[in-house]
């Protein structure tokens, strides 16, 4: 995957993610549409309480200081113990990258919250920050590792947490889809202008590789 591939991808999906929040915000009936009204009361209906204290669990996780700073801090060490430390710098960035992003759609939109939410939150429906916090986790480990497994499981973690943040009625399905396409558009752009110099999994290997990259890949002697 080469720098226009990423930048056209981020590019385009965050301009999803706009578009998306312009139309529920735009619409009628309280900044709802028909399928967020329809999965709020389908959650209502099928929670059980393991599933409540699971989804209670990644509230923790994905939330406040633990998604804002020690998660991202375990992210970056893991890359640095595994001596890729330009890949740890490039996930600090984006990790900055997508909460700024997050924020910013969330002051602009101003969508309202379900009203029977089972947690408190912050300002601000769309995006799901939580959302968008698993989602660059889970491209910023594929941009770094581009391996099936990593995507398969980057994908389930991100589908957890949108469904633990609907189970818990604290957001609209249309705000964890909006916020899984911000959090990835984040890595995706930040990914563009790093991909080279950043040694990812998706820089392309047909120039000779120098020392300093050796010494990014463990796996090359």
């Amino acid at each position: 995957m080469r720098r226009r591939t990423l930048l056209i991808a981020g590019s385009a999906t965050l301009t999803l993610a706009a578009l998306l929040g312009v139309l529920v915000v735009l619409l009628p009936r309280g900044a709802t549409i028909g399928l967020d009204v329809f999965w709020n009361d389908l959650m209502s209906q099928v929670r059980q309480e393991w599933m409540l204290s699971a989804a209670y669990l990644l509230n923790w996780i994905g939330g406040g200081w633990v998604a804002i700073i020690l998660v991202p801090l375990l992210v970056v060490l893991l890359l640095v113990l595994l001596r890729r430390w330009r890949g740890a710098v490039f996930a600090a960035i984006a990790f900055v990258v997508s909460a700024g992003l997050t924020q910013l759609l969330k002051e602009i939109f101003a969508r309202a919250r379900p009203d029977d939410m089972l947690v408190t939150s912050d300002f601000g429906s769309f995006p799901s920050g939580h959302t968008s916090n698993a989602a660059t986790i889970a491209m910023v480990l594929w941009l770094v590792f581009p391996r099936v497994w990593v995507a398969i499981v980057g994908a389930a973690w991100v589908v957890a947490m949108a469904l633990s943040r609907t189970l818990l009625a604290v957001h609209w399905i249309t705000d964890t889809l909006g916020g899984a396409l911000v959090g990835a558009s984040a890595a995706l752009l930040v990914g563009a202008f790093v991909l080279s110099w950043a040694s990812l999994g998706w820089a392309p290997t047909t120039a000779p590789m120098t020392r300093s990259h050796r010494d990014e890949d463990p796996s090359v002697p």
